[in-house]
């Protein structure tokens, strides 16, 4: 299928897509183990033999270039979504649901004969964080070669997700994923990448994470994971000494700041310019380079001389915004999209990160992964009216908080 999609679009969304199956899970009893008003644990939720009584189930696409691309589309950018689908029903219901948000936003998929398209189901029941069921499907089959260089002409910024969920970008130490970077980069357009926690007893879960990395950052202007994510990938010790003493992978609660400035520095080290690290209900952090040359090698997205110093050398954290979560599904996809929105619209850093996580909070006051995304000027006045942040938790010893702002920052001086 040809890969038309917006007529020069300012930002290419490519890389994992995805059909989302999410049934309505209802609440429990106030009594629920853990003392929530819900299944309190999942596996109270998933017993052997249990019949759990659901709502109907909501269709909607997922991965990067459904969530993070339609969040974008939404705040008023003009976008293009490059994925791979099967020729199959869940490919047919992907096309469908991305042409109910724009008449043009499927064109630039890739369908693939004889493949079956991504699928996951989503369980979200209150009180709880989400678990996924996943089938990566034809995104195993995604190649540089699937991106057609000519096909980005015009664009500024060009967002590659999830690659721990497609096969052939994480094979031969990330060569492919070097391959296609690398293209872009050459093409002058700047290059952002976000990750995927993979199962760790999987494929994916076992490669050689730093190795990718290191191959692939040096192509990478803006590089955006996770905490748990970037922990298990560079520190897997670390990771699994949490893991085990605290019985859980969900490990945000531990995160601080002198660790998240070493993580942060060995991802430039590596050749990245800005690292943005999601900290869920915590937060967006972001570090950028001390290299005034890297930063002006960022691209059609690098800052001007008048805000050059603004985004050199800084480490900031800027706090969720309270709101009524409803679900969490997309919540860093769409934090993303606020982040990216704010590099190609040429904002301060502060402001920029602000957009961020104003974002990534009206995400969340929908179940589903972008339909509480407004366009970009509802999300701006709703923090210029004094919209009220939660309060930072982790530890950051020596941090500063700018309270003109409602940002922590870190001097690097």
């Amino acid at each position: 299928m040809s890969s038309r999609g917006a007529a020069n679009p300012d930002i290419v969304v490519a890389g994992h897509i995805c059909l989302d199956v999410i049934p309505a899970i209802h609440g429990g009893h106030k009594n629920a183990p853990g003392g929530h008003q819900g299944h309190g644990r999942i596996g109270d939720l998933l017993a052997p033999g249990k019949l759990v009584d659901i709502g109907p189930a909501q269709l909607s696409t997922g991965g990067a270039v459904s969530n993070t691309g339609l969040a974008l589309h939404r705040l008023g950018i003009s976008v293009k979504l490059m994925g791979k689908i099967g020729e199959d029903l869940f490919g047919d219901a992907i096309r469908s649901i991305l042409g109910e948000y724009g008449d043009d936003l499927a064109e630039g998929l890739i369908v693939a004969p004889n493949e079956h398209s991504s699928y996951t189901l989503v369980i979200s029941p209150p009180d709880v964080d989400r678990i996924f069921l996943h089938c990566t499907g034809a995104n195993d089959t995604f190649t540089a070669e699937d991106v057609a260089m000519e096909s980005l002409r015009g664009a500024k910024l060009f967002h590659f997700g999830y690659p721990p969920l497609m096969r052939r970008m994480y094979e031969r130490q990330g060569a492919e994923l070097k391959t296609l970077l690398s293209g872009v980069k050459e093409e002058g357009l700047t290059v952002s990448l976000d990750l995927a926690r993979p199962d760790p007893d999987s494929p994916a879960g076992q490669a050689d994470w730093a190795a990718i990395l290191a191959e692939t950052l040096p192509y990478v202007d803006v590089f955006l994971p996770s905490f748990e994510e970037i922990l298990y990938m560079l520190r897997p010790d670390k990771y699994n000494e949490l893991s085990e003493r605290h019985g859980t992978t969900e490990l945000l609660a531990w995160a601080e700041g002198p660790l998240l400035g070493s993580l942060s520095q060995q991802l430039l080290d590596m050749g990245a310019a800005i690292v943005g690290i999601k900290l869920g209900e915590h937060g967006l952090y972001v570090r950028t380079t001390a290299s005034a040359e890297r930063l002006r090698g960022l691209g059609k997205c690098a800052p001007d001389a008048e805000r050059l110093d603004n985004w050199l050398n800084k480490e900031l954290l800027a706090p969720c915004y309270s709101v009524n979560v409803v679900g969490t599904t997309g919540a860093g996809d769409c934090t993303i999209a606020g982040f990216l929105t704010g590099l190609v619209k040429g904002l301060t850093i502060e402001k920029m990160l602000l957009g961020a996580v104003g974002v990534g909070a009206c995400n969340v006051e929908r179940a589903d992964a972008v339909s509480g995304i407004p366009d970009w000027e509802t999300v701006q006045g709703r923090i210029a009216s004094g919209w009220t942040q939660r309060e930072a938790t982790l530890p950051l010893p020596g941090w500063t908080h700018r309270q003109s702002y409602g940002i922590w920052e870190n001097d690097l001086s």
